[in-house]
């Protein structure tokens, strides 16, 4: 299907996406429209064959499918403002805003329009993105199509709408606790001879080749652990410590704490 994209909203999350479906080939520079106040911001994008546009209106106008990519605060304007644009017979609104449900969408749009929320994170900056879909009054193609564009920023799995807060804590603040997790790694290879930037190295490879190898094989991670820890080793020796330190379930309470946080909020 070759498709017009808007792009409400042109700050880091909606430059990124417009960024990475230009490199991954999927759509091309001049199907996509991205629109922001400040239009100056976006001219990288331009030269590159993008069309910018400071007038949301004209982003639903051009578009089949439209991505509405701006702060939490900003949408109940934007969508009272947009609502009468909307072509509910032909076009899909993705919203990949933080904490906004289809429901209070579709309170502003009406139920007609068909609405996909999606939650990416940071990562999809390199296409490296880890996305959770949920969708209301979407057919199958339409479906499939947001699904092809978020596998190609990286990784996407449809859920139910329910599970968003939790997946708003396993995938986007995942990233921040891996990064801890790195930051740790990185500290004690320091403290045991090693230089920061060699450090740095060794860890990150070491964390992306963990992953790839449950991505790729699909695997568990305790067969994975299995193959390195042999009787009295020294992997065995620091797994013990750690979890003797509360490892396992320092991550899983802050985890719990992140999605309590969001649930009473």
């Amino acid at each position: 299907m070759n498709k017009k994209i808007a792009i409400i909203g042109g700050g880091n999350l909606g430059t990124a996406i417009a960024e990475g479906l230009i490199q991954s080939g999927f759509v091309l520079p001049k199907h996509i429209l991205i629109t922001k106040r400040n239009i100056h911001t976006l001219h990288e994008l331009e030269r590159k064959g993008v069309l910018v546009s400071d007038k949301n209106e004209e982003a639903v106008r051009y578009a089949d499918l439209v991505i509405l990519a701006v702060k939490p605060f900003q949408v109940n304007d934007i969508l009272l403002a947009l609502k009468s644009e909307f072509r509910a017979d032909k076009q899909v609104l993705v919203s990949v805003v933080t904490g906004v449900s289809i429901e209070h969408i579709t309170g502003f749009l009406g139920n007609g329009v068909p609405v996909v929320r999606a939650m990416p994170n940071t990562a999809i900056a390199i296409q490296e993105s880890m996305t959770c879909v949920a969708s209301r009054n979407v057919g199958d193609e339409h479906l499939q199509y947001v699904m092809d564009i978020f596998n190609q920023l990286g990784k996407a799995v449809r859920i139910e709408e329910k599970l968003m807060d939790a997946a708003t804590v396993l995938g986007a603040c995942g990233t921040a606790f891996a990064m801890r997790y790195i930051r740790a790694n990185i500290q004690g290879g320091i403290e045991i001879g090693f230089d920061a930037a060699t450090a740095n190295l060794i860890a990150a490879q070491t964390v992306k080749g963990a992953a790839e190898l449950l991505l790729k094989k699909g695997s568990h991670p305790e067969q994975e652990i299995d193959k390195v820890t042999t009787p009295k080793g020294c992997t065995i020796a620091g797994l013990n410590e750690m979890e003797h330190r509360g490892f396992s379930s320092s991550l899983i309470k802050g985890l719990v704490a992140s999605y309590d946080k969001i649930a009473k909020d």
